[in-house]
């Protein structure tokens, strides 16, 4: 193995330009030279291909967003166009392609994988829900994120007694909702997993603000209801009057958390190092605190839901 390619693709997460330079440096240590693809998937199709340096990359790993760019790219499902980027690496001369994002950039490094491209995939993904790993780069740094919005968000409803809800990203899953709900003290979280009538949402705070209960925050993951509906809701049912903030892309950006920036270095570490071993087409996956690696079929085998102890004592603390 001589020639390496990397690129980003799908959303962006905070902690991906830090996996951009460990794949640069790693490979160039161990003797390889690392070649950077453009805007993911469709720079691929388009030949938008640069050899990268140590000097390349310095001064990103604690900057948000991705020094490569990135793109979705839905013709990347057909096979027409996968050939056609398996053509291009080998134009190229690449002999592995590490793909950093989600289970859709999973998906289409496994699909070149099929058509004979070595390839190595690393989890970045701000929503924490690709299978086979238990956790993504960019997670944690949403989290923080969202637990500092909501934090001046509570300074308000406080101060006039008032509900809040806040919607956050999430839309199949709501990790990124019960770990910051649960991390901010959230009265109520409503994810997608996890169905619960606005009827019983309107019962819970009548009962705990009948308690004494003066505010409270309510986390919506966007897949879960529209935070607007909600709202609605709530003011046609109940004589209270909540606010509503959506969070948004503010969720994806800003610089890593030291989680995210240490997580990117040791899977690309075990990105390269399993290239290097003769290991192929496989996800660098956290799995007990440990970063292994696993063929991409074993890793679609193996989901991690929503903690449903964390889901249930978010309602216990929060009465």
């Amino acid at each position: 193995m001589k020639r390496i390619a990397v690129l980003t693709s799908g959303g962006d997460a905070p902690g991906m330009n830090a996996a951009v330079r460990a794949v640069v440096r790693k490979g160039i240590y161990e003797g390889l030279d690392v070649v950077g693809i453009h805007r993911g998937y469709e720079g691929l199709l388009n030949e938008e291909l640069r050899p990268l340096l140590r000097r390349d990359v310095g001064g990103i790993v604690n900057r948000g967003g991705t020094l490569l760019k990135t793109a979705r790219c839905p013709e990347f499902m057909d096979k027409v166009y996968q050939k056609k980027a398996a053509e291009v690496l080998k134009k190229y001369d690449i002999d592995a392609l590490v793909v950093i994002g989600g289970d859709g950039s999973m998906a289409g490094a496994q699909a070149l994988a099929e058509l004979g491209v070595v390839t190595m995939t690393i989890p970045g993904t701000i929503d924490n829900d690709m299978c086979g790993t238990e956790y993504t780069i960019g997670f944690d740094t949403a989290l923080n994120t969202v637990v500092e919005a909501v934090s001046k968000i509570r300074d308000t409803t406080t101060a006039h007694d008032r509900v809040a809800i806040v919607e956050v990203m999430g839309r199949h899953a709501g990790h990124i909702a019960v770990g910051s709900g649960l991390a901010c003290g959230a009265e109520i979280v409503l994810i997608p997993e996890k169905p619960v009538p606005l009827e019983d949402v309107c019962r819970h705070l009548d009962e705990t603000h009948r308690a004494g209960k003066t505010n409270s925050i309510i986390i919506v993951a966007e897949g879960a209801y529209h935070s607007y509906d909600v709202c609605n809701f709530i003011k046609e049912h109940m004589h209270i009057s909540p606010s509503v903030t959506v969070l948004g892309y503010l969720q994806r950006g800003g610089m890593p958390s030291a989680k995210d920036a240490m997580m990117a270095a040791l899977m690309s570490e075990a990105a390269i190092d399993g290239l290097l071993a003769g290991k192929r087409n496989c996800l660098t996956a956290s799995v007990n605190d440990h970063v292994v690696l696993l063929p991409y079929e074993e890793a679609k085998s193996i989901t991690y839901p929503v903690s449903d102890a964390w889901y249930d004592l978010i309602s216990v603390l929060g009465r």
